[in-house]
């Protein structure tokens, strides 16, 4: 029985808790649930298989061959020779026209001039900039999650408010029918409050709509049903620094040591290469002419040795390559230049939004306890048997709009503290 109570506690602990929505859970939920994240295994697998490749290039090579060829001269004795040789009894064939072997080929890479390790060095860092450009796509979701949460956020106050709004109607729907009743109030004064009732659920039913809108935009980003939930409203703390920490600055980093990979290798094709070789066959003729000239049968034969290659060719182009790298690296720092002006430009705008919004917040206080206040006196005048429809509604309108307002600043602030971030990545 304890152990079910506790069970019990626990899942109506988990339920209470899944039961509200934060910022910061939707953007990492929505950045594990966006099917682009499936990439970043596929860029590990293929860094692995293309660095499998490169060290399998280190293998013995191996060819196996058979060869069969006739020809309409081939080396032989002169004539001369072939008749002393005849007049002491030994005969010379020469060298067949029918020739054949069956081979086998091996080659062993014994330095590369740095070509392999070059090119590791290029697909590690191909891998990282594909990753960082990954990041820089997975980040972009979050500024359309920001968005869908703030405008629940708004949304959910609109409805908030509008509910309070219309139990103000209500109230006093109530207090004019009774007076109707009493022959104080006219049935107008009533049609017109139950019109406005009606106007206000009106506008409740557009603003629910909405929000199931966009729950339902926002539950397709982060995988989960938002429904009914809460959300709560995140905290109103500035970035620490107006220092830019976004991925795309890891992007161009990530670039530029792409290119400087490229260059090794273009200094590793400058150098030679040594290979050891095997070569062997069975076959006629073998390395033996001389016998296989008296003799046609078929021998094993074989040969080794080590094998010394220089290209000249990357010479030529040599300063070409590496004046390319250089200006593709020039291009980079440039593209770094402009992101990071443009991104100081962007900060410095959304932080005097930002200023500018709490100066408006500084008296919607202030303006909510006014239009309360005068709502109130045209209630007490109801009260009084002084019926002015018409006024009561304007000051109950004016009211539910400054409380619309003071709660768009509120969560216009929270939205444009977080775009100061998003800009920042902090």
């Amino acid at each position: 029985m304890k152990k079910f109570i506790l069970s019990l506690a626990s899942m109506l602990i988990t339920l209470s808790l899944s039961a509200e929505l934060t910022l910061d859970g939707c953007l990492k939920a929505a950045e594990e649930n966006y099917p682009l994240i499936k990439k970043y295994e596929l860029i590990d697998r293929t860094q692995t298989i293309n660095l499998s490749d490169i060290n399998k290039q280190w293998l013995p090579g191996a060819t196996v061959y058979a060869q069969g060829t006739i020809q309409n001269a081939v080396a032989e004795y002169p004539s001369a020779l072939r008749q002393v040789m005849t007049q002491f009894g030994q005969e010379i064939k020469g060298l067949g026209k029918l020739q054949y072997k069956v081979g086998l080929d091996l080659q062993q890479t014994i330095w590369d001039g740095g070509t392999s390790k070059a090119k590791r060095e290029i697909t590690r860092a191909d891998s990282e900039e594909a990753a960082n450009r990954l990041r820089v796509n997975l980040y972009q979701i979050r500024e359309r999650v920001m968005s869908l949460y703030f405008g629940l956020l708004l949304v959910d106050e609109q409805i908030k408010q509008q509910e309070q709004a219309i139990s103000l109607l209500e109230a006093n729907c109530r207090k004019l029918t009774n007076m109707e009743r009493d022959g104080v109030a006219m049935k107008s004064d009533v049609n017109n409050i139950e019109a406005q009732i009606l106007t206000a659920r009106q506008q409740l039913t557009q603003a629910q709509s909405a929000r199931q809108s966009y729950a339902k935009v926002l539950s397709l980003y982060i995988g989960e049903e938002v429904g009914t939930q809460t959300l709560t409203k995140p905290s109103d703390s500035m970035p620490a620094t107006l220092t830019s920490n976004r991925p795309e600055i890891s992007l161009f980093d990530s670039q530029m040591a792409a290119n400087n990979a490229k260059l090794t290798e273009v200094k590793a094709s400058l150098m030679p290469r040594i290979s050891a070789f095997a070569q062997s066959f069975y076959g006629y003729p073998g390395f033996n002419n001389m016998e296989a000239m008296v003799n046609r049968n078929p021998s094993f034969n074989i040969i080794a040795g080590v094998k010394v290659a220089w290209t000249l060719a990357p010479v030529y182009t040599n300063r070409n390559m590496k004046a390319k790298i250089a200006m593709a690296n020039d291009g980079i720092e440039i593209d770094r230049e402009v992101f990071l002006f443009n991104s100081s430009l962007q900060s410095a705008s959304q932080s005097e939004e930002i200023n500018a919004m709490r100066r408006m917040m500084a008296d919607d206080s202030k303006i909510i306890s006014l239009r309360e206040a005068v709502r109130q006196s045209a209630e007490s005048q109801l009260d009084n048997g002084v019926i002015d429809t018409v006024a009561l509604l304007s000051k109950i309108n004016d009211e539910t709009q400054a409380r619309l307002t003071a709660d768009y600043h509120e969560i216009k602030l929270l939205q444009s503290i977080y775009q100061l971030k998003y800009t920042l990545n902090q």
